[in-house]
């Protein structure tokens, strides 16, 4: 049932493993399950999982904090918790939301495509299952048809979970998908262990090669962690504002952020072996000059050649991975359509529902444009929101916090669930930290 304040009628989650579920859904996505092994795999495996590791306490969990305590103290959507922080800077803040709604639906724009070819994998698997193989190769052949039936097809499922709510929708599937995230993981995981070859990827990922230490590598790595998070996008933002006033905030970020890493590690488990396990069938995966092939579609090429090389189990493993990359996707596109929801149905005092139908609608025909000018359009989304709008967003967000807003209030917010914070060596650390070190280690992202 969704719990009421007492001020107002705005939702909250129910309970806070309700919350942890939902935001680790967000941050857990296809950067986690297909980017962070990606990235590994291209830069020296374990090497990178160190740094990355780091890079997610050094600079992940102090911002995803910062946002957390922004959304709780206005209660509202981005734009007036913008303002809330920052009543001086009305003007600022406005640019600030919606600049931030415009990128995260976006982002959804080409995020909803790639799911949709997850869907259309995932079926493919299952058909090949029931034998019914020659069915199945309009699902994974590459066409502005089937791009299109897919995309609709994920929104409008991503639409029906948001349509129901913040604790009937968002936190209810968060806390029937992630489990069963967890689960299938587990699952491959040991499945993949008891391979030829896997052994040889395992310990790419575990046993460092420091010889691939690059600043390269170590930006890669920031960036990874930063982006993993849903950070920038005023998606944690919104759900600071479900959360419940005695909720230890940045307790609960390090929990999110463990799951979220943890996800990610998994993930790394599952698919390097798995590289090395198609390997020892004949696939190839490293060109002569030890370059990974096809690293942006690895997930679509390496590993299906792999499970085609593994008769019917084959058919179920890839099934249950691509049912995991779903699951994945799902939990991340729910959040990022709850953004310009929440700020549509307080700001233009219209419905959930017709919020919903409004701005997915809205990302449906975005989508559409980019399927159809696939060539012209989604690398340039692709580049435009992750790697320029999101981390300015995100430094303005972190100046706001660590300049703008003031001390004494963001102490109390944060006592009001963590009432001994100030004597706390985190609260010694931190607001210096967001104030100096998060915004220069998020301008060498950028700049990098």
């Amino acid at each position: 049932m969704v719990t009421l304040m007492a001020s107002s009628s705005r939702s909250q989650f129910s309970s806070r493993f309700g919350f942890i579920m939902a935001a680790a859904g967000s941050a857990v996505g296809l950067g986690n399950v297909w980017g962070f092994p990606t990235q590994a795999a291209s830069n020296g495996g374990a090497v990178f999982l160190f740094v990355y590791l780091i890079m997610v306490f050094l600079l992940a969990f102090p911002m995803l904090v910062a946002e957390l305590t922004i959304g709780r103290y206005g209660q509202s959507n981005a734009i007036r918790s913008f303002r809330s922080a920052w009543p001086k800077g009305k003007a600022f803040a406005i640019v600030l939301g919606i600049g931030g709604l415009i990128v995260v639906s976006l982002i959804l724009s080409f995020y909803s495509i790639v799911a949709g070819w997850l869907m259309g994998s995932f079926a493919d698997s299952s058909l090949n299952l029931v034998g019914l193989a020659d069915k199945s190769h309009w699902l994974t052949t590459f066409g502005t048809e089937r791009n299109l039936v897919l995309m609709v097809i994920f929104m409008l499922l991503t639409m029906h979970v948001v349509r129901s709510g913040v604790a009937d929708g968002i936190e209810k599937w968060s806390t029937r998908l992630m489990p069963l995230l967890f689960v299938l993981f587990g699952l491959l995981t040991v499945y993949i262990f008891t391979q030829d070859g896997s052994l040889e990827g395992l310990k790419m990922y575990l046993v460092p090669d420091f010889s691939h230490l690059t600043p390269e590598l170590v930006v890669s790595a920031m960036g990874q962690a930063f982006f993993s998070l849903s950070l920038g996008v005023c998606v944690m933002t919104t759900y600071g504002s479900y959360l419940q006033k005695d909720t230890n905030i940045p307790k609960t970020a390090a929990q999110v952020a463990l799951i979220d890493t943890g996800v990610a590690f998994i993930a790394g488990l599952v698919v390097l072996p798995a590289m090395f396990v198609a390997k020892h069938h004949g696939v190839q995966i490293f060109s002569d000059s030890g370059t990974l092939l096809n690293s942006d579609t690895l997930v679509f090429t390496v590993l299906p050649a792999l499970f085609d090389t593994m008769g019917e189990m084959g058919a179920v493993v890839g099934a249950v991975f691509f049912l995991l990359m779903i699951i994945a996707a799902l939990t991340s596109s729910i959040s990022m359509l709850e953004v310009p929801v929440s700020c549509a149905t307080e700001e233009l005092k219209i419905s959930r529902n017709k919020a919903v139908l409004l701005i997915g609608g809205v990302v449906i025909i975005a989508s559409a444009a980019i399927v159809t000018n696939f060539n012209l359009l989604f690398g340039f989304v692709v580049n435009f929101t992750t790697v320029y709008s999101q981390p300015i967003i995100a430094l303005l967000i972190t100046l706001i916090v660590g300049w703008i807003w003031n001390r004494n209030q963001i102490l109390t917010e944060l006592k009001q669930g963590y009432p001994e914070i100030e004597k706390s060596l985190f609260w010694k650390i931190w607001p210096t930290y967001v104030r100096v070190v998060c915004p220069i280690l998020m301008l060498l992202v950028f700049f990098a």
